[in-house]
C-alpha cells in the first residue's frame, strides 16, 4: 500500500446523516518544515486519485518535494477514502450517505491538523473539482489558508454545470443490470454509455473538427470513446462514481453553517490570495463563472487559458503550455 489512511470514526454530516467507520487515505511528499506551514494540499478531481496527483508536481518545478510538504488526499467517494464499493455498516453501494464538500473540507482538516500536525496552508491548488475543493477550503477556513489555485473550476456548481451532469448519471443508470445500484455485477454498458457522453463534454468541438485527438494519442475518434469506456469500467465503481457526481452537483462554498447560503458572502470572506485559472473552451466549468466569483474574492486574479483541448487541457501529459502557466501561477502565489 503507497498512501496512508487516517481513521475518523463516525462522521456527522452536513445532510443530518453520519458516515459510520470513515476513513481518508492520502499521501504525503516531502518533510514538515519547522513552522509547519510549507504545505501545499491537492485534494483529488473527479476520476482522480493521489497517484494521478503526481502530475502536477516534482522536483524543479513550482510545488516540488525538495521545498513543500506535499499532502494527496483522496476525496469520499473515489474508492480510495470511505466509498461505496468499500465501506459496510450498512452504507455499502446505494447505501451510502450524501457527502458534501463542506464534509470532505472538514475531514481533511482533521487530518491536517490532528494526525499531521500543520499550523497553515500555503497552498490549495486542484482541477476540476479539485480546485472546487480549493475554493471549499478557503471559505471554510479562511484563516488557515494563505493561497489557492482552482483550475477549470468554480465555487458553485453552475445549472448548466448540474444538467451535463444528470446527462451522463442517466446514461449509466439506464443499464439494465444497474438495478438502482444493487447490481451484482457491473453496469458495463452504463460505463460505456456515461464515458462515451463524457467524452463529448471533457473536449471542444474544435478539438474534434480539428482532429487534434491525434494529437494526444488517439487515430480515430472511435479509438479515442473505446479508451474511455476501458477506463471506465476497470477503474470505476459505479457508485462510486454516482457518489462523488451527487458531491459534484451539490458543490456550493456558501452552504453549510457559516454562511447559510450567502454565496457573495462566502467569496468575499475568503481571505486566501487567489488566481483562478479557466480553459476558455471548457464546456461545463466556463470561464464566466469564475469572472463572476472574481468580483467578490478580495485578492483574486483571473487567469484564462486557451485551448482547444477544452475541460482536459488540465490533464497532466495533455498541453506543456497549459502546465507551464500553472507552474508560474503557483510561483506568483507561493514564490520559488
Amino acid at each position: 500500500m503507497n498512501y496512508e489512511k487516517f481513521e475518523l470514526g463516525n462522521v456527522p454530516l452536513l445532510s443530518g446523516e453520519e458516515l459510520n467507520s470513515a476513513f481518508l487515505t492520502y499521501k504525503t511528499y516531502g518533510k514538515l518544515n519547522n513552522k509547519k506551514n510549507n504545505v501545499v494540499v491537492l485534494p483529488t478531481f473527479y476520476t482522480g486519485s493521489h497517484q494521478r496527483n503526481e502530475g502536477f508536481f516534482g522536483e524543479g518545478r513550482a510545488i516540488d518535494p525538495d521545498k513543500h510538504f506535499i499532502v494527496s488526499i483522496n476525496m469520499f467517494g473515489n474508492g480510495f477514502s470511505s466509498s461505496p464499493s468499500n465501506t459496510k455498516n450498512l452504507q455499502d453501494g446505494p447505501r451510502f450517505p450524501n457527502v458534501s464538500l463542506w464534509d470532505n473540507i472538514a475531514c481533511q482538516y482533521k487530518l491536517l491538523t490532528e494526525s499531521l500536525g500543520v499550523n497553515r496552508i500555503a497552498l490549495v491548488a486542484g482541477w476540476s473539482m479539485a480546485g472546487c475543493q480549493a475554493y471549499q477550503w478557503a471559505a471554510q477556513y479562511p484563516d488557515f489558508v494563505d493561497a489557492i489555485l482552482p483550475f477549470c473550476a468554480s465555487a458553485k456548481t453552475s445549472p448548466h454545470n448540474f444538467v451535463f451532469l444528470e446527462g451522463v448519471k442517466a446514461a449509466l443508470c439506464a443499464d439494465q443490470n444497474w438495478n438502482n445500484g444493487e447490481y451484482i455485477s457491473p453496469p458495463i454498458d452504463g460505463l460505456k454509455a456515461f464515458a462515451r457522453v463524457y467524452a463529448g463534454w471533457a473536449f471542444s468541438q474544435t478539438f474534434y473538427r480539428e482532429s487534434l485527438f491525434k494529437k494526444i494519442g488517439y487515430e480515430t475518434i472511435e479509438d479515442l470513446l473505446v479508451d474511455w469506456e476501458n477506463d471506465h469500467i476497470e477503474n470505476w465503481d459505479a457508485n462510486n462514481l454516482l457518489t462523488k457526481l451527487a458531491t459534484w452537483q451539490s458543490s456550493d462554498i456558501s452552504v453549510g453553517p457559516l454562511y447559510n447560503g450567502n454565496f457573495i458572502l462566502a467569496l468575499k470572506s475568503i481571505k486566501a490570495k487567489t488566481i483562478l485559472m479557466p480553459c476558455t473552451q471548457d464546456l461545463y466549468f466556463p470561464p464566466k463563472d469564475n469572472f463572476i466569483e472574481a468580483r467578490y474574492i478580495m485578492n483574486a486574479e483571473i487567469r484564462p487559458f486557451d485551448s482547444p483541448l477544452g475541460h482536459c487541457v488540465a490533464n497532466p501529459g495533455n498541453d506543456l503550455n497549459f502546465e507551464l502557466s500553472l507552474d508560474r501561477a503557483i510561483v506568483d502565489l507561493i514564490g520559488t
